[in-house]
C-alpha cells in the first residue's frame, strides 16, 4: 500500500505537519507491537516503494483460510463432511469485520464483501445441518439471523424448512408469509419460484421435504449447554469415522458423560444411537442392560445379542464402565467381531485395552492463566461455564472487576473440573464468589450440596472422589494417598522414596490409567501430578492412616538431598539440566524448606532471577532457632548479596561484616562469599569494598583450586575495569575469565565473560564486534532461562544502538529490558534499562519523557550514599541537565551538570569524567562563560586519547554542538587558546 494512501487513510484531512515522519513513527509503532507479540514478527511489515506492505503467507490471514474452508465446503458432495468445514470456517470469525475502524471509509468496501461471504457460508452450513436432520436446533439458531437478515431469501428458505421438519407447520407458513409481506412492501417483489415450490411443498406435507434420516435414539435432551467442549466433540466425532471403539477417559467429574452425549446426539446411524447407563450394574447384566436399550425382547445374554446386532448400523454409548471394566471390554470385543457396521462409544476411568481401542483423554476445562485480566478472562472455558452456572443460580452475579480474580483463583483450585465448578456455582447465592475462594480449604464440606437430580455419585466432591477410591486397592490407596504429600507433582524417584512401598511403577501405572493420577512427559521423564481436589481428599485419607507427620520428613529428606545433588552441577557444564529439573520441583522445594536446602538453592534462585523468594526463604529459615553456625554463616552472606540485589543497602556493611566473620573456619566457603558479595556490592558504587573483597578472594580461589571461583573473581576485576576505564586490565581479565568458564563448560560464566568482551569492544568504539557479543549472550540466557541476564543483555544491545544514534531501536529493546528487570524485581537491570531509556528519549528530543526516566533511575537506587555514589549517577545527573538545557532551565542546567562533574571525580573512571567535562562545558557555554567551557573541552579531549575511549556517534552531536557554541563565543584563536591550556590540566 503506497504512503500517500496510508496517510490519507490514517488521517484524511487532518494529516500532521510532517506525514511521512508520522507515519514512520506508526509504522515503528505496529512493528514493536508484532514483536512484543511474537519475537521476529517485526519482520512481517516490509518498506516496498513507494510505501510498506504485509507480507504473510494465505494460511496466517484469517479471511484467505476462511475463504479456503468454504470453497472446500462447496466442492464437497459429503453433507457431514460440508457441515464440518464451514463449521471450522464460521469459527474463525471473532466478531465483526474490522470492528475498530468500522466507520472509516476505507474499510467499507471490505467489511461488505466479507459480510456477504460470512452469510453465505452461514446459509450453506445450514442446508448442510438439515441434510443431517438437525432440524429442531436449526429452527432455534436461525430465528435470530433470520430476524437481522429478513430479507435474505435463501437463509429464510432454510429457517422454513428447518421449522417444518421440526414439526412446526404453522410457524414455517407464518415465516413465509412475513417475508412474502416484506418483499412486497419493502422491494415491491415476489418471493422467488423456489421459495413458492417450497410453501406449496410444506402445504401438501410433500414426503420429499425430509432428505435426512429419522434418528432413533434414547439419548437424553440435554438440560443446558454443554461450555467448553466444541473442539473436543469434533474431534471425537472424527476418531469415530476412523475407528470403531472409542474410549473418553478422565477422571471423575471431568466430563466424560457430557462429552460423550454431546456427540452422539450429533451423530447419525440407520438403527440409532442408544445410551446404556452401567453406573448402577454391578456383577452379571451387562448384556441384558444392552438388550433392554435397544428393547431387545427376547432373552440369552451376550450370545443372543451380538446375533441381533450382526445387520445393525448403530452406535452402543457404554456410560460409566469403570468398575465393570473387564466385563465390558469382553463384552465389546466379542460384540464388535460379530457386528461389522457397531460402532462403541464408551466412557470410563481406564480404557477397555482392546485392539483397535481409540482412547481419547477428557481434559479439564481451560482455566485462566495467573496474569489474566478481565477482558481475557472469557478465553477460559472453565470461567465460562462457571459464570454461566453461577448467573443460573444467582440472577444477580456478575463478572466485573470486582468477581474476576475470585473467580479465575476458583477455577484453578477446582482444577478446572466441570463437575466441581458447577457444584461451587451452587454456592454463589448464598456465600458470593469471595467466600467460596475463602472456604476452598474446607472443600468438600463446601461442595456437599448439588443439584437434585444428578446421579448420587455426583451430587457432592466427596461422592465423586468416594466413587473412584471404592474401586481401588489397599496398595493403590497406600500409593495414591502418599502421593498428595508432594506440592506439584513429583518424578518416578521421588515417588518410590517417599512412599517407599514394593512395586510403586507398576502402581503408579495402574492409577494412571484410571485418571486418578495424570502423567506429563518431558525431557527429564515422566511427572506424576494429582488434581487439587484429589489431593486434598488424599491428604484426609493420609492422616486418617496416621501417617503424615513421617510422610512429610521423608519429602524433607529427599528434596534436600536433590538440592544437595544439584549443587555442584549449577556451576557445570550440566547447568541447563540441572535448572530445568529444579525448575520443575519449585513448589516441592517450598514445602520442604529447610537452612541446608535454602543454601542449596540461593545460586539457583539467582541464575533464575528468582530474587525475592531466595530473599524470602532464607529470612524464613534464618528466624528459626537451632540451625548449624556453618550453614547459618554461609545464608547469612547469601542474604546480604541478595538484599543489594534487591535494592536494600540497610545495615549492608554490618551484615557483609557478620557474614564474613562467621566463615572464617571455612577458607573456601569464605572466598565464595566474598566474591558474591563483591559481585552484588559493585552496582550500589561499593567499588573499593568490592575490591578488597575479590583481592582477598583469588588467591585462596586459587590455593584450593576452585576454578569456577577464580573465574567469576575475574568477571568481577572486569567490571570495575569497566568503570574505570582501564582497557587493558578489562580485556586481560574478561578474556582470562571466558577461557576458564570455556574450559569448564559453565554457560552462566560464559555469559558474564561475553559481556564484558563487548562492553570493551564498546568503549573502544567497535560497535559491530560489541553487538556480536552480546547478541551471543542473549542467545545463551535465553537458552537457560536467565531472565534477568536477558534483561541486562537487551539493555547492552539498546546501549550500543544509542551509541549509534538509532534512538528508536534503542528504546525497543531497552522497554523490553526493564519489562523483564521489573517482572524478576532487578534492581540493577532496572537501573540499566530506563538509563538508557532516558539517553535514549533526550537525545531524541523527547525531554518530558527522558526526564521521567531518569529521575526514575534516581528513585530506584535512592537514598543514595554520598560517601559511595552508584557509578551510574554522575551521568544520569549529567543527561538530566542536559534536558534541562534544552527546555530552557539554564541555572538548573549548570547545578545538575556541576554536581554530576563533582560526583564523577570520586571515581577513578577517565570515560565518565570526560563525558561530565563535556556536559558541564554546554551548560558553561549557555550561561556565558566560553573560556572555562573551552577548557574543559581541551581536558576531556586529552583523557579520550589517553585512554582509547572515543567519542560515539550520538556523544559527538553534543559534543560538536557545544563546540561550535564555544567557538562562536570566543572565536577560533581565543577557543584555540583555552582548549590547550584545559588539555594540560588535570581534572581534580
Amino acid at each position: 500500500m503506497s504512503a500517500d494512501r496510508l496517510v490519507d487513510d490514517l488521517w484524511g484531512d487532518d494529516a500532521p505537519a510532517n506525514p511521512a515522519g508520522a507515519l514512520q513513527v506508526k509504522v515503528s509503532q505496529l512493528r514493536r507491537a508484532l514483536d512484543e507479540a511474537e519475537p521476529g514478527a517485526r519482520d512481517l511489515v516490509v518498506s516496498i516503494p513507494p510505501g510498506y506492505a504485509l507480507r504473510t503467507g494465505p494460511e496466517a490471514v484469517d479471511a484467505a483460510r476462511f475463504a479456503q474452508l468454504t470453497a472446500e465446503a462447496r466442492e464437497t458432495a459429503d453433507p457431514r463432511a460440508a457441515a464440518a468445514l464451514l463449521t471450522d470456517a464460521l469459527a474463525l470469525w471473532r466478531g465483526t469485520a474490522y470492528a475498530d475502524f468500522a466507520d472509516e471509509e476505507f474499510t467499507a468496501p471490505a467489511i461488505a464483501r466479507l459480510d456477504e461471504q460470512r452469510l453465505a457460508a452461514l446459509e450453506q452450513w445450514a442446508e448442510a445441518r438439515l441434510e443431517l436432520g438437525e432440524h429442531s436446533l436449526l429452527a432455534g439458531e436461525l430465528a435470530e439471523l433470520t430476524a437481522r437478515h429478513p430479507l435474505r431469501e435463501r437463509l429464510r428458505a432454510a429457517h422454513i424448512r428447518a421449522l417444518y421438519l421440526a414439526g412446526r407447520q404453522s410457524e414455517a407458513l407464518a415465516d413465509y408469509a412475513d417475508l412474502r409481506d416484506r418483499l412486497a412492501d419493502e422491494l415491491g417483489l415476489d418471493p422467488s419460484p423456489d421459495l413458492v415450490a417450497l410453501y406449496q411443498a410444506i402445504l401438501h406435507q410433500d414426503p420429499a421435504l425430509s432428505t435426512a434420516t429419522t434418528i432413533r435414539t434414547n439419548l437424553p435432551e440435554p438440560l443446558g449447554d454443554l461450555i467448553g467442549r466444541e473442539e473436543a466433540v469434533a474431534e471425537v466425532r472424527t476418531l469415530l469415522e476412523k475407528s470403531r471403539l472409542v474410549t473418553l477417559t478422565g477422571s471423575g467429574g471431568v466430563g466424560k458423560t457430557r462429552l460423550a452425549l454431546e456427540t452422539a446426539r450429533g451423530m447419525i446411524f440407520p438403527d440409532g444411537v442408544w445410551l446404556v447407563e452401567l453406573a448402577a450394574l454391578s456383577g452379571s447384566g451387562l448384556a441384558e442392560a444392552i438388550m433392554a436399550a435397544l428393547e431387545i425382547q427376547d432373552t440369552g445374554g451376550a450370545d443372543r445379542l451380538a446375533g441381533a446386532l450382526r445387520s445393525r448400523n448403530l452406535m452402543l454409548v457404554l456410560d460409566n464402565c469403570e468398575h465393570v471394566i473387564d466385563d465390558v471390554a469382553k463384552l465389546a470385543d466379542t460384540l464388535l467381531r460379530q457386528a461389522p457396521k457397531l460402532r462403541i462409544l464408551a466412557t470410563s476411568q481406564e480404557a477397555l485395552a482392546l485392539p483397535g481401542e481409540s482412547v481419547w483423554s477428557v481434559p479439564p476445562l481451560d482455566v485462566p492463566s495467573p496474569t489474566a485480566d478481565l477482558a481475557t478472562l472469557d478465553q477460559s472455558s472453565a470461567v465460562r461455564l462457571f459464570v454461566t452456572r453461577a448467573k443460573a443460580a444467582a440472577r444477580d452475579f456478575t463478572l466485573d472487576t470486582d468477581t474476576a480474580p475470585a473467580v479465575a483463583m476458583l477455577c484453578r483450585r477446582l482444577d478446572g473440573i466441570p463437575l466441581a465448578l458447577e457444584l461451587a456455582a451452587t454456592r454463589v447465592r448464598a456465600l458470593g464468589v469471595h467466600g467460596l475462594v475463602a472456604r476452598l480449604d474446607d472443600r468438600f464440606r463446601l461442595l456437599a450440596t448439588g443439584h437434585r437430580g444428578a446421579p448420587p455419585r455426583q451430587q457432592t466432591l466427596t461422592a465423586m472422589i468416594d466413587w473412584s477410591w471404592e474401586l481401588l486397592g489397599d496398595p493403590e490407596r497406600i500409593v495414591l494417598r502418599r502421593l498428595a504429600i508432594h506440592a506439584d507433582g513429583c518424578t518416578l524417584d521421588a515417588a518410590e522414596a517417599v512412599c517407599a512401598v514394593p512395586d510403586v511403577l507398576d502402581l503408579l501405572s495402574r492409577l494412571v490409567d484410571r485418571s486418578l493420577v495424570t502423567v506429563a512427559h518431558g525431557p527429564e521423564g515422566p511427572r506424576y501430578r494429582l488434581l487439587e481436589s484429589v489431593a486434598a481428599y488424599c491428604v484426609d485419607r493420609m492422616r486418617e492412616a496416621g501417617e503424615y507427620d513421617e510422610l512429610l520428613d521423608r519429602h524433607r529428606a529427599y528434596y534436600t538431598d536433590l538440592a544437595d545433588q544439584a549443587h555442584p552441577h549449577l556451576y557445570g557444564p550440566a547447568q541447563r539440566t540441572w535448572l530445568r529439573r529444579l525448575d520443575a520441583e519449585a513448589a516441592n522445594f517450598r514445602t520442604a524448606l529447610n537452612l541446608r536446602l535454602a543454601n542449596r538453592l540461593t545460586w539457583y534462585w539467582f541464575l533464575r532471577g528468582r530474587l525475592t523468594e531466595a530473599r524470602r526463604s532464607l529470612e524464613t529459615c534464618l528466624s528459626q532457632p537451632g540451625t548449624a553456625s556453618a550453614e547459618r554463616a554461609t545464608a547469612l552472606a547469601w542474604q546480604a548479596g541478595i538484599a543489594l540485589l534487591h535494592g536494600d543497602t540497610t545495615d549492608k556493611t554490618t551484615r557483609r561484616e557478620t557474614a564474613l566473620a562467621l566463615l572464617d573456619g571455612d577458607p573456601a566457603g569464605k572466598a565464595r562469599a566474598q566474591w558474591f558479595l563483591a559481585y552484588t556490592a559493585t552496582d550500589l558504587g561499593d567499588l573499593a569494598v568490592a575490591t578488597d573483597l575479590i583481592d582477598q578472594a583469588l588467591p585462596v580461589m586459587r590455593q584450593y583450586g576452585d576454578r569456577w571461583g577464580e573465574a567469576a573473581v575475574l568477571s568481577v576485576q572486569a567490571k570495575l575495569a569497566h568503570v574505570r576505564g582501564d582497557l587493558s586490565a578489562l580485556g586481560n581479565a574478561a578474556q582470562r575469565s571466558a577461557e576458564i568458564f570455556n574450559a569448564l563448560g559453565e554457560r552462566w560464566g560464559q555469559l558474564e565473560a561475553t559481556g564484558w568482551l563487548g562492553a570493551l569492544a564498546e568503549l573502544t568504539g567497535d560497535y559491530d564486534e560489541a553487538e556480536r557479543r552480546q547478541r551471543d549472550g542473549l542467545v545463551i540466557a535465553e537458552e537457560l532461562g536467565l531472565w534477568t541476564e536477558v534483561s541486562t543483555r537487551l539493555s547492552w544491545l539498546g546501549w550500543i544502538a544509542l551509541q549509534r544514534g538509532d534512538y528508536a531501536q534503542s528504546r525497543h529493546l531497552c522497554e523490553r529490558a526493564l519489562r523483564l528487570a521489573v517482572e524478576q524485581a532487578h534492581v540493577p537491570g532496572m537501573v540499566f534499562a530506563e538509563m538508557t531509556l532516558g539517553f535514549a528519549a533526550r537525545k531524541d528530543g523527547l525531554i518530558e519523557l527522558a526526564e521521567t526516566h531518569l529521575r526514575g533511575v534516581l528513585a530506584r537506587t535512592s537514598p543514595i550514599d554520598e560517601a559511595n555514589p552508584p557509578p551510574h549517577l554522575p551521568m544520569v545527573l549529567a543527561e538530566l541537565g542536559f534536558a534541562a538545557g534544552q527546555r530552557g532551565a539554564l541555572t538548573e542546567a549548570v547545578e545538575l551538570h556541576r554536581r554530576a562533574f563533582t560526583t564523577a571525580l570520586t571515581f577513578d573512571a577517565p570515560r565518565e569524567h570526560a563525558l561530565v567535562a563535556e556536559g558541564l562545558a554546554g551548560a558553561l557555554a549557555a550561561a556565558g562563560e566560553h573560556g572555562q567551557a573551552a577548557r574543559l573541552l581541551g581536558a576531556a579531549a586529552r583523557v579520550r586519547t589517553e585512554k582509547e575511549t572515543p567519542l560515539a556517534p550520538a556523544e559527538r552531536v553534543d559534543v560538536d554542538r557545544i563546540t561550535a557554541m564555544v567557538r562562536a563565543g570566543l572565536g577560533e584563536e581565543a577557543y584555540d587558546a583555552e582548549f590547550k591550556e584545559g588539555a594540560e590540566r588535570r581534572f581534580r
